[in-house]
């Protein structure tokens, strides 16, 4: 069984094509900037599900898909790696694209087991440095190390994600820094540049918490070109 905060039949941001997307409720970490806080604590669940069930609303869709996938995200899927693990080999039998979107905070034997018959692994890589890191997230770079390590061992094809923010993780020696690890990791075949923004606010607000970077604008434009540069110019693709 699993708990789920929602789904969305038609993603067009969370991997290629179009796709299916299930939202595991349940996140260890605590970003500042988290568009989706309401899915951080595993009592909000919307839903229990097992994973055939959600293959059941799966397959209607699978027309629809059939450009795209099935991509699990959260909060933090790997927190309920079984259920992943089930619901993709469900999955690859009708030959389903599946994708994680993950922070990478977990590994053991039972991610390994789900990472087996997933094809992607979308990484938001958070900051340039173990410090900003946790200050950002509350939880440790390490692991995440450890995690992209992984997934270079077993060539597992990669997309990366950073949000950059001003005045946290726009200086352009952590981006430089950033793109330079980035390069080094063979199977990544995509980074996105994601602008900071504050649409996800007011479930802050909903919640009764105290948004962490209040004041803090949008990324400006030339901050976001700013930064694309530097990363196209270390040969990376970006989209």
């Amino acid at each position: 069984m699993a708990l789920i905060h929602s789904h969305e039949s038609f993603g067009t941001v969370d991997g290629p094509g179009i796709r299916y997307v299930v939202f595991l409720q349940g996140c260890p970490l605590r970003c500042k900037y988290c568009h989706n806080c309401d899915t951080w604590f595993q009592k909000d669940a919307k839903f229990v599900e097992t994973a055939e069930e959600t293959f059941e609303k799966i397959i209607k869709y699978k027309r629809f898909i059939r450009s795209g996938g099935v991509t699990v995200t959260g909060g933090e899927p790997l927190m309920q790696p079984e259920y992943v693990c089930e619901l993709f080999k469900l999955c690859k039998k009708e030959g389903i694209h599946t994708a994680i979107d993950t922070s990478g905070i977990y590994l053991n034997d039972a991610v390994r087991e789900a990472l087996k018959v997933t094809d992607l692994v979308l990484l938001d890589y958070k900051a340039a440095d173990p410090e900003t890191h946790l200050e950002l997230t509350g939880v440790p770079q390490q692991p995440i190390l450890n995690f992209l390590a992984y997934l270079c061992e077993i060539n597992m094809p990669m997309w990366i994600r950073h949000v950059v923010i001003p005045g946290i993780t726009d200086k352009p020696e952590d981006l430089e820094k950033i793109a330079s690890f980035i390069k080094t990791l063979p199977n990544v075949e995509r980074t996105e540049i994601l602008p900071y923004h504050t649409l996800g606010v007011y479930k802050w607000k909903q919640m009764g918490k105290p948004y962490p970077l209040e004041g803090v604008p949008p990324l400006p434009k030339e901050k976001y070109e700013m930064a694309k540069k530097i990363f196209t110019d270390k040969g990376l693709k970006i989209d």
